[in-house]
């Protein structure tokens, strides 16, 4: 959206939307395989969801919001580009930390329209506090929670969605498809990896400097 220059307006709700489905699938198919991990998950959607709502509420001015989101945006590519190894040894969760994290987490995820998994995901390896599949199961499902919380915040703010919304999921349905196959089968995910950082990085780089 950042790159084709869609309304600021336009952006949050839409993200969140379309979070919905991406993550919605994501986190059924770690849940069927076995991977998703409840006593993880909890402490940390127990505290970014209301905050998540918070934040989808808020409108923020363009000039913070157009440069917040590009920060985000270039901190995605950097944690693409620089993956995360899983814990041989998973260390317990503190529970204030979790609360923490995941009400700083959630309000970012609610103002920016990002689902938030890409902040939780390397703070669980990093602290090894989950194996890999069990993070992006957990990470996957947050996505999906504050996703909801977010846009619940904005509706409640706002009131509605640009009428485009339904054709853009159905095209985000098929791109995941596509992409998944491609993922699966033929690109290298090093290579997926790094085509991904190059998009966000020059969407990250013209939010913030135009």
């Amino acid at each position: 959206m950042a790159l084709f220059g869609v309304a600021t307006d336009v952006m949050k709700p839409t993200a969140l939307t379309l979070n919905l489905l991406v993550a919605s699938i994501a986190t059924f198919k770690f849940w069927r395989a076995g991977h998703f991990s409840w006593p993880t998950f909890w402490p940390f959607a127990l505290a970014s969801v209301p905050m998540a709502f918070v934040g989808g509420g808020i409108t923020l001015p363009v000039n913070v919001y157009r440069p917040l989101l590009g920060a985000v945006l270039v901190y995605s590519a950097a944690r693409f580009t620089f993956g995360f190894r899983g814990a041989d040894a998973v260390q317990p969760i503190p529970l204030w930390a979790a609360l923490g994290l995941g009400a700083i987490i959630g309000l970012l995820s609610g103002l920016t329209g990002v689902g938030g998994g890409i902040f939780l995901s390397p703070v669980i390896l990093l602290l090894r506090w989950a194996p890999l599949r069990p993070t992006a199961a957990v990470s996957a499902a947050f996505i999906l929670v504050n996703s909801a919380a977010g846009l619940a915040g904005h509706l409640t703010s706002v009131g509605h969605l640009h009428p485009m919304v339904v054709l853009w999921a159905a095209v985000a349905g098929v791109g995941g498809w596509i992409g998944s196959e491609l993922g699966s089968r033929r690109l290298p995910p090093a290579a997926l990896r790094g085509l991904l950082a190059a998009v966000l990085v020059i969407a990250g780089v013209k939010l913030i400097f135009t």
